[in-house]
């Protein structure tokens, strides 16, 4: 799933080819940089979100290059290598796609996308600026980094989740399967508009976004006082019910989406329940009129405001094509002999046990016949 996670958003996004996805394809080094990078910023939390917001102030970004060199964290060393490892390949990306805008239409034609990929159009639009509003080649190379980063892994383990679940329930894979074929009418593709109207497809791509979304919590931190209201009076330590709390300027805060995504008092009893068909009649009043400020389907998954994911529409087309291809022709059962657990990290990974640095999922594979 990392694999075509990384190649989709490459073409799409990049407009590379890190993949063929070819039975004797070499993996590209650049799948496993992004996994390791996750599970290491996870392990070193604290100073993720603790030390280095402040450090990353500090003196010249020469300066700080020699501070981290010398520093005696090996988890450091690591997100350093890594770090160096993926601006090394936007470079390569990078100035392979301004020679081809340099030489013309023709040269950006030959392209993986044609040019019609969106750092392509960013790289033309960047052209066409005035020079206070141009961005400069590290901020270019900054954005693609921060896209491929963000798309591969969420999307990825999404997939890896909804295919563990429907492993589980044979007849909700059944189902959706019996749906994908009845759209493919004996064709290879589903037409786009066919596709992301899928009632049952899209069904189970939401309840499993809700009960399981891939980052379970984002910190925020406030740039003025603010109050929060709450849903319903909490009871303090003094006893007194409060209905709001007041929160300073510059505090963190810790946004969970799970929790918002899970709690009965919205969603009903059966919150904790994975079940797709909540999401083929209308949603209770509880959820229509929780007020959820979440760009997507009343959830906190994709987050909300001016700093929600961009790419959520992406994502969720990513999801429902690899899933129509997949299911159409496979089936997908459990491991009999691997318990799968899910680590909490920055995005929630697969594992077989909790030691494990590198996401596993084994599942039993049959190909359909016919």
């Amino acid at each position: 799933m990392s694999r075509t996670a990384l190649e989709l958003i490459g073409q799409a996004g990049l407009g590379y080819s890190f993949d063929t996805l070819e039975d004797d394809a070499v993996t590209h080094p650049y799948t496993m940089t992004l996994k390791k990078l996750i599970n290491t910023l996870g392990e070193m939390w604290i100073t993720r979100d603790y030390v280095i917001p402040f450090v990353v102030k500090i003196g010249t970004p020469e300066l700080r290059r020699w501070v981290m060199d010398r520093t005696p964290w090996p988890n450091v060393h690591r997100v350093r290598d890594m770090s160096d490892y993926m601006w090394k390949v936007s470079k390569e990306i990078y100035a392979a796609k301004r020679d081809a805008l340099a030489a013309g239409d023709e040269a950006v034609e030959r392209q993986v996308g044609r040019g019609k990929d969106i750092m392509s159009i960013l790289m033309k639009m960047n052209l066409k600026e005035e020079s206070e509003d141009k961005l400069d080649e590290d901020e270019v190379l900054g954005q693609m980094s921060v896209l491929t980063f963000a798309a591969m892994d969420t999307t990825s383990t999404a997939l890896a989740r909804i295919l563990q679940l429907l492993s589980t329930r044979p007849d909700v894979q059944d189902r959706l399967r019996q749906e994908i074929l009845d759209a493919r009418g004996g064709n290879e593709d589903i037409p786009y508009d066919q596709l992301v109207s899928l009632p049952y497809l899209d069904a189970t791509c939401r309840e499993t976004l809700r009960l399981y979304p891939p980052v379970s919590n984002v910190f925020r931190k406030t740039v003025q006082d603010a109050v929060l209201p709450f849903s319903k009076p909490i009871i303090g330590v003094d006893g007194t019910a409060m209905n709001e709390v007041h929160v300073p300027k510059n505090t963190f805060i810790l946004v969970s989406a799970l929790n918002s995504n899970r709690d009965p008092d919205i969603w009903g009893p059966d919150a904790l329940e994975w079940k797709p068909e909540r999401w083929l009649s209308p949603l209770p009043a509880g959820v229509t009129e929780a007020h959820i400020p979440g760009v997507y389907s009343h959830l906190m998954t994709f987050n909300a405001g001016w700093r929600s994911c961009i790419g959520f529409k992406f994502s969720q087309l990513e999801m429902k094509a690899v899933l129509s291809m997949l299911l159409a022709k496979f089936k997908f059962s459990p491991s009999q002999d691997k318990t799968i657990s899910w680590k909490l990290n920055i995005v929630s990974t697969p594992v077989i046990n909790e030691a494990d640095r590198n996401p596993r999922l084994p599942l039993i594979v049959s190909r359909l016949e016919g």
